[in-house]
């Protein structure tokens, strides 16, 4: 990076930083993250959840006498487990509301409709849920409206599939799933997150080399780093924030440093265990990355083996470390332990 100055907008003596553009094509991709959340409904919300599963509305009724939908876990005005559960109506009004004009991936519907507030007949508060009307025109507040049940249905508050306008209560069908008679309900939220990831310059050349079976790592230039090289690189010295300033290209042979023998298997795992996770020191670079050894017995890996990569064939290699399938060992003679000990 430069500094460059102008008078616009800033005075004539204004530094203003300029980026030079990369000197590789910086990689883009999109990125999703997914994960499912389950808890416990508990006591009292559970009773909600099986509610719906059977095609009622349960409410909860306060030492004031007030009914909340969806009930709460604790009276609101003495804070005591709320215990007086009772059924409301599939019918009620709306309070307030919003038109989506244009849904997306997840909500409730695929078509344009409406958020409302939805006082239940029985209740004192308000439900948030989704109203299918054509057109916003045919939305007002104070409205009649009913609720419209799946078939099958899990104890989710998408068990309501939407509420329609009318007055006209429409009973809940026989549930299409057969449940077993659970106190508590456990449910699993999935939580997702997508955004368009940008590689650095660094990360880009770095996951070129792999596609092309090649391994590229940057030496530091200056400070307590210098002439360390990282694999994979760094843009700047994690230590002290000093710049690299070359790209090295390094053999696939090197050695490990530590390790752990996995035993135990877990959801998605694609190797049988028992298997060698285990830190590679490539020869030239001054940092070790995690990796799978294979191609002998997990007993018989040690710190300082010679190892090598096997890399994926050429027509299935990627942008990532799995263009490298796992390490193998050499069959050379183990490292010095004053080669590998620092990173113990």
């Amino acid at each position: 990076m430069s500094i460059s100055t102008t008078s616009a907008d800033r005075g004539a003596s204004s530094p203003v930083a300029t980026v030079p553009e990369p000197e590789t094509t910086v990689l883009t991709a999109p990125l999703t993250n997914t994960f499912g959340y389950t808890r416990s409904l508990g006591p009292v919300l559970s009773q909600f959840a099986l509610g719906l599963r059977d095609g009622r509305i349960v409410g909860s009724r306060g030492s004031d006498g007030r009914v909340a939908v969806p009930p709460v876990e604790f009276d609101p005005t003495t804070g005591s487990l709320s215990t007086e559960l009772v059924d409301v109506a599939a019918t009620g009004t709306v309070t307030t509301w919003s038109w989506n004009p244009e849904p997306v991936a997840a909500q409730p519907l695929d078509t344009a409709f409406a958020w409302a507030l939805i006082r239940l007949d029985g209740a004192d508060t308000a439900l948030l849920h989704v109203v299918s009307v054509d057109g916003p025109e045919q939305m007002s507040t104070g409205m009649r409206v009913h609720a419209v049940w799946r078939a099958a249905r899990t104890g989710r508050i998408d068990d309501i599939a939407y509420f329609a306008a009318g007055d006209a209560p429409v009973a809940a069908a026989p549930n299409e799933i057969e449940h077993p008679d659970d106190e508590h309900v456990v449910i699993t939220t999935p939580i997702t997150t997508s955004i368009v990831h940008s590689a650095t310059a660094e990360e880009s050349w770095y996951l070129e080399g792999l596609r092309n079976g090649k391994l590229y790592g940057s030496r530091i230039g200056t400070g307590v780093d210098a002439g360390r090289v990282y694999f994979p690189p760094r843009q700047v010295s994690p230590s002290d924030g000093a710049v690299a300033v070359e790209r090295v290209e390094l053999p696939d042979t090197g050695i490990v440093t530590t390790f752990c023998i996995v035993n135990v298997p877990f959801q998605g795992q694609r190797i049988a265990p028992p298997y060698v996770a285990a830190y590679v020191l490539l020869d030239g670079s001054d940092i070790p990355f995690l990796h799978l050894i294979l191609d002998c017995p997990a007993d018989e890996v040690r710190m300082g083996m010679r190892v090598q990569a096997v890399w994926a064939p050429e027509e299935e290699r990627e942008l990532s470390m799995g263009s490298i399938s796992h390490f193998r060992p050499t069959g050379e003679p183990d490292a010095e332990y004053e080669t590998y000990r620092e990173f113990l």
